[in-house]
């Protein structure tokens, strides 16, 4: 039984860091412009980031870029 748990442990490990790397992720975007630009004016209240970088992504979230 514990061989057999070992293998198991090993194969899963193996799989897992097979996966890490060397290919192309896509990532979709499920967020509505809403609560992007909820998020964006929060970032922008607690100081990480600046007005002027709210102000462009703002402009870039409305226009659907």
């Amino acid at each position: 039984m514990y061989k057999a748990l070992l293998g198991a442990t090993v194969i899963a490990m193996v799989l897992s860091v097979s996966a890490c790397g060397g290919s192309t992720t896509t990532v979709k975007q499920t967020e509505t412009q809403g609560k992007q630009l909820l998020d964006l004016k929060e970032a922008m209240d607690q100081g990480v980031i600046t007005e002027k970088e709210y102000k462009s992504t703002k402009k870039k979230i409305l226009s659907g870029k």
